[in-house]
């Protein structure tokens, strides 16, 4: 289950992945003055316009997400009993990442306990 999350966080996970690309290119853009002095400046200049989008991006991003979490069905998950987001049909746990749906078509049943409707050997006429 590595690298498998609910979808809430995968969008705040972009939005994190935004931040840290539009700082990164701003203090790479810095660095162009530190080594090229007043030629570095036009660098600087593009690597923070180019980091300031990338901001931005992270914004949209993190206000897109907040706007799902708040339509999103909470639900509590049936594995570790918290109360859970759940988006469209089928989605993860936020915490033990469980998957959970809410079409029973999709679901799929662990209960052992229940005899076998079907009997083997029969034929059929």
């Amino acid at each position: 289950m590595f690298g498998k999350s609910s979808k809430i966080n995968e969008f705040r996970l972009w939005g994190l992945l935004f931040t840290l690309f539009g700082m990164g290119l701003m203090i790479l853009g810095t660095a162009g003055i530190v080594f090229w002095g007043q030629a570095g400046k036009v660098f600087a200049a593009i690597f923070m316009v180019i980091g300031m989008i990338a901001m931005l991006l992270s914004v949209g991003v993190y206000f897109w997400a907040g706007m799902l979490s708040t339509s999103a069905t909470i639900l509590v998950c049936p594995e570790c009993n918290r109360h859970t987001k759940i988006l469209g049909k089928t989605d993860r746990c936020m915490y033990c990442k469980t998957k959970l749906t809410l079409d029973p078509n999709q679901a799929t049943d662990l209960d052992d306990t229940e005899p076998a409707t079907e009997e083997v050997g029969q034929p059929q006429t």
